[in-house]
């Protein structure tokens, strides 16, 4: 009792619900990172004293001139890496919310896909570009065996990346979903 359009449609597949688990870890962690800095504000203020000053580096004259000695400029910085993070889990509680939202109501998933994107991008550029790039290339952090943040900022990185591939994956946003159904009824309308 099947006909051709039946056998060739997938109607539900488990990318949605593999998607919107992976943006709920992504933004429990990152909820729990912003939350730790919060609330135990000294021991990652330090790390991002040192790392901006240099001072556990093998200080290379020709790269000190990249240091930030000015506590207030540090400090700046830090708080600027903690409303950051918070903005993001923010994003990424509210691109679960919308994922939930989907798995009853399908045309929500194109909006999760979207809101995710957004959360998990703002993770990639903070420890992608922030952590990996300008602290442990321009500021030498790889140089320091006390205050080393790149494998840190590495797990962040395939985190959110592999999240973001999920969330990107054809069928994840409920688009692409069935292969050769008739009368448009596969995917969703955006």
């Amino acid at each position: 009792m099947s006909d051709k359009s039946s056998t060739n449609r997938i109607p539900h597949t488990g990318l949605p619900l593999a998607a919107a688990t992976l943006t709920g870890i992504v933004a429990l962690y990152i909820a729990l990172v912003a939350f730790g800095n919060i609330t135990d504000f000294g021991t990652n203020q330090e790390f991002v004293r040192h790392v901006l000053a240099m001072d556990t580096t093998f200080k290379d004259p020709d790269l000190m001139g990249r240091a930030i000695t000015s506590q207030t400029w540090q400090d700046a910085a830090y708080l600027g890496i903690i409303a950051w993070e918070t903005l993001a889990a923010l994003v990424l509680i509210a691109a679960t919310a919308l994922w939930a939202q989907g798995m009853r109501r399908r045309d929500r998933l194109a909006r999760a896909r979207l809101v995710s994107t957004v959360g998990l991008l703002m993770l990639l550029l903070l420890f992608g570009a922030g952590f990996l790039a300008i602290g442990g290339e321009w500021f030498s952090m790889w140089q320091s065996k006390t205050w080393n943040g790149l494998e840190a900022a590495t797990r962040n990185v395939t985190l959110a990346g592999i999240a973001l591939l999920v969330v990107h994956l054809p069928g994840a946003a409920g688009r692409g979903i069935s292969e050769g159904a008739e009368g448009g009824e596969a995917g969703e309308a955006s």
